[in-house]
């Protein structure tokens, strides 16, 4: 059995590889050669923790395992992220415990390359201004991997707490894009792409403030009752997912279904746009919404691909089990 601490991740793991591991993964679930398990989340009684199992298999890439993990919300206060997880891959062949892999980074690269996809497959080709909503950990994250599909002139934020826009002025520096903090009015009818990452439980982004041709990311909504956009965006949008039973149950469509503003049949996965079974963005004015609520087949195949990595670099550690 391979080990792959966390400690490691960041020496063998880039935002170029989880994007190529996240679209072929998102191709193989729209071919149906990869399947995502039922998902357990659950309040566990203790430390006000979140923790839950997200496992499938991918016949395609022959990845069959489980993340495991979640959310502790006394963790900053230590010093340690709020987020905890690690992946545990298996022998498809034999069940044989394959490998341990430390999945607190791989879980934001992974989120990250997941809007990245989105951004390839159908923003305009034009877009020019990218929308941050949302200034939390995850948003460096999601800032670094959109920036890397657009020729992106300009950056603009929206927070709840404004002080911390420092961190996405920090990112947008270190990759040479201006920066400025705005209202969300003025953000929603300047960007050609927005990107939404926060925790919230009532709409943040209105219908008023999002214009044609924008194209969105919603990657915050992974629970039953949050929401980060007003359901009418989805209602006047073409909707793309990354499952569709996740979307319409936990994620962002969940309150557009609900108002009949969109029929499940409407949301379609991205894999279909990567097959090239779907045109994906129809035309040049029409908003393109990515409702991001994230399967565990992605945390598989970004653990797959660091530890073919960590094997070949000799970082892996080998141990009988």
């Amino acid at each position: 059995m391979w080990i792959v601490p966390e400690a490691a991740i960041g020496d063998l793991m880039d935002e170029g590889a989880a994007f190529d591991a996240v679209e072929a993964v998102f191709a193989a679930m729209a071919a149906g050669e990869a399947v995502n398990f039922p998902v357990v989340r659950e309040a566990i009684g203790h430390a006000e923790a979140l923790y839950g199992f997200k496992s499938g298999f991918d016949r395609a890439g022959l990845t069959l395992g489980v993340k495991s993990g979640g959310y502790w919300p006394g963790n900053a206060g230590q010093g340690i992220p709020n987020h905890q997880s690690s992946v545990f891959l298996f022998d498809p062949d034999t069940g044989r415990l394959k490998a341990v892999v430390g999945g607190n980074l791989l879980t934001a690269l992974r989120t990250a390359a997941a809007a990245a996809v989105s951004i390839k497959h159908l923003a305009r080709a034009d877009a020019k201004v990218l929308g941050m909503v949302g200034a939390g950990h995850q948003s460096a994250f999601q800032l670094r991997a959109a920036a890397r599909q657009r020729d992106f002139e300009r950056v603009l934020g929206w927070n709840r707490s404004p002080e911390k826009l420092v961190r996405l002025e920090e990112t947008a520096r270190e990759i040479g894009l201006p920066f400025e903090a705005v209202e969300l009015d003025r953000l929603g009818a300047e960007a050609d792409v927005i990107a939404t990452i926060t925790s919230s439980f009532a709409p943040i982004l209105m219908d008023a403030h999002v214009r044609e041709g924008t194209h969105l990311a919603c990657m915050g909504t992974d629970t039953v009752g949050k929401q980060e956009v007003e359901a009418a965006i989805l209602g006047r949008a073409a909707v793309f997912t990354d499952e569709v039973a996740q979307s319409v149950t936990l994620g962002e469509a969940q309150h557009a279904v609900a108002e009949g503003l969109v029929a499940e049949a409407e949301v379609m996965p991205i894999g279909r746009v990567i097959n090239a079974d779907h045109p994906g963005r129809r035309s040049a004015g029409e908003i393109t919404v990515f409702d991001g609520t994230g399967v565990g087949l992605q945390d598989l195949a970004v653990a797959a691909a660091v530890l073919e990595r960590g094997i070949a670099a000799g970082i892996a550690v080998e141990v009988d089990f």
